[in-house]
């Protein structure tokens, strides 16, 4: 009897350390302290009278020039259906618990003499490849300011350029040879980012439920920010609206 009584104990002690250790392990400690995530969407709106895009010309590179009938026009205010604007970074830009860079490299085209995206968004120490898919060569000339300026030529048929930024910041783009291509390089501090689409729409998944700042940045006009609070499995709105002149 007394052997059976042993036995029932020993049992009970063990399925109790187990229920303990699978309640305080790190594992499940760690899942518990990670609030649940949601997204934050809307739509990049402006007010005013933009200014008219002027087109292209490419004539003194023919090879570009030929793939773009029509000619292509400037980019820097992109607009869209319904006073949409294209184009827009949006971030955010405090209250983010931050996040190691992502293996995936990001990617810069240069096509047609023109930069594709026109704007690139990506973190701080994420590995950048900008191609050069054209016939012809390419001086390709990030003006930073905070990160190290640097100034490379690409010819045609050779390997990526391989880039790398230390620190958040809005960096212009320009190619030396070809004074009509124009992009920028938006480094962040965050995973949290989108960049609005030709319909002036954006979407980021995955922030983890709280309060934050959230900026609308356009290369021409002044950052629109906005408190912005997203709740566990929720979907928040955020609409941005930038006032825009005619030059």
């Amino acid at each position: 009897m007394k052997v059976k009584y042993f036995l029932t104990f020993s049992v009970l002690v063990s399925v109790a350390c187990l229920m303990v250790a699978l309640f305080t392990s790190p594992a499940r400690s760690r899942a518990a302290s990670v609030p649940a995530s949601g997204s934050i969407s809307g739509k990049i709106t402006y007010t005013g009278t933009p200014p008219k895009m002027k087109p292209i010309d490419m004539s003194k590179e023919p090879s570009c020039a030929k793939q773009h009938n029509p000619a292509i026009d400037t980019e820097n205010v992109t607009t869209g259906p319904g006073n949409t604007l294209e184009y827009v970074v949006v971030y955010i830009s405090s209250g983010d618990q931050g996040s190691a860079a992502p293996s995936a490299n990001a990617r810069y085209d240069q096509k047609g003499c023109q930069y594709i995206p026109h704007v690139l968004a990506f973190q701080a120490n994420q590995n950048l490849e900008i191609y050069n898919d054209d016939q012809t060569s390419h001086n390709i000339h990030p003006l930073a300011k905070v990160n190290a300026e640097w100034n490379k030529s690409q010819p045609p048929g050779t390997p990526p350029l391989q880039a790398k930024y230390e620190k958040p910041e809005f960096i212009p783009v320009k190619c030396n040879i070809h004074p009509w291509m124009h992009g920028y390089f938006a480094v962040l501090g965050t995973s949290h980012f989108a960049v609005s689409d030709k319909n002036g729409e954006y979407k980021i998944d995955d922030v983890p439920a709280g309060t934050y700042k959230v900026t609308a940045w356009q290369e021409q006009y002044s950052p629109v920010t906005q408190d912005v609070t997203v709740t566990a499995g929720g979907s928040k709105t955020a609409d941005f609206s930038f006032k825009v002149l005619p030059y």
